[in-house]
């Protein structure tokens, strides 16, 4: 009688599981991949105003599939950096136990599987976005390419599946699945840009809070090469950079965007982050990586805002 585990105990070991679920899954990457598909539909119903029960189902697996495939590519990242986890996550599940090597294993090829049969069935932009990203997301991770090793190659992977291929192949998705025109208008092409270029922030400073760890393990990232507080000032301009052009780049042509709403909203955004990044202490660990959720936060923030900005046009 003595092996038979407690229900209570069942329903904590569940819940212990898949909170350490959602830590190796990496949150904010999730909340990103999570508004990313959904600033994408609503930017489609703005132009196309097209309303069916197909116009939920639709964005609902695709949601789904851009998951696993979220979680395949910071999954299989994970597996290669235990180690280094150690010094610079110890948080995570691989790093501090709570996850064994195959467990982790199983679930980066469940969810790498799932992201392409899911992809497959819905449309062939949304495979080709999918196909492409888990592609590029296990030549950065993976032996023997490994293109974390290289800051250039690490910043273009981030950023380009990130901007490009993730904004141009989700609204090329949504566009075959209603049956539109699959010409790209010149918001999504402003969006893109938009998130090319902050994306490029989020690459360069991610490694700042990772300094020791990297560098006990000779990964030569932009950190290592120019130091912190060159990378945070760069990281830092690159974004004012991004809010600047966007304030300026709303007013052009066809650009289907409501310019009020658009230079507010972003003119307030640049002023908190500007305020918020003269307070950070780069000796403070902790401080750097609060600054780099926040970074997070507003890259949040611009699949919110700037889908409404096409809404209330």
């Amino acid at each position: 009688m003595e092996s038979i585990q407690n229900p209570k105990s069942k329903i904590q070991n569940s819940i212990n599981w898949l909170y350490s679920f959602w830590k190796f899954s990496r949150p904010h990457t999730i909340i990103g991949t999570t508004l990313s598909v959904w600033g994408l539909y609503l930017i489609g119903i703005s132009l196309f105003s097209y309303h069916s029960l197909l116009s939920l189902l639709s964005p609902l697996v695709c949601w789904l599939a851009c998951l696993c495939g979220n979680v395949y590519i910071v999954g299989l990242n994970q597996l290669q950096d235990v180690e280094i986890d150690k010094i610079n996550k110890p948080h995570l599940p691989l790093a501090s136990g709570e996850f064994t090597l195959e467990i982790g294993k199983r679930i980066v090829a469940t969810t790498g599987i799932l992201a392409l049969v899911l992809a497959g069935i819905q449309s062939p932009f949304l495979l080709g976005m999918v196909g492409i990203s888990l592609a590029i997301g296990t030549a950065y991770s993976l032996p023997p390419i490994r293109l974390k090793r290289f800051p250039f190659w690490a910043a273009l992977c981030i950023f380009t599946v990130r901007g490009a291929i993730v904004n141009l192949g989700l609204f090329l998705h949504f566009s075959w699945v209603w049956q539109q025109k699959q010409n790209i208008p010149p918001s999504v092409w402003l969006l893109t840009l938009f998130i090319i270029v902050f994306t490029f922030a989020i690459a360069i400073f991610k490694d700042i809070p990772d300094l020791e760890g990297d560098r006990q393990y000779n990964i030569s990232t932009f950190t290592i090469k120019l130091g912190q507080k060159a990378v945070f000032n760069l990281a830092r301009w690159v974004i004012i950079f991004c809010y600047l052009g966007m304030i300026t780049a709303v007013f052009l042509p066809q650009m289907g965007v409501n310019h009020l709403f658009a230079v507010i909203s972003h003119g307030l955004l640049l002023v908190v982050m500007w305020w918020r990044s003269c307070n950070v202490n780069l000796e403070e660990k902790a401080e750097i990586a609060s600054f780099y959720q926040f970074i997070w936060k507003l890259f949040f923030l611009e699949y919110l805002l700037f889908p409404f900005a096409c809404l209330f046009n």
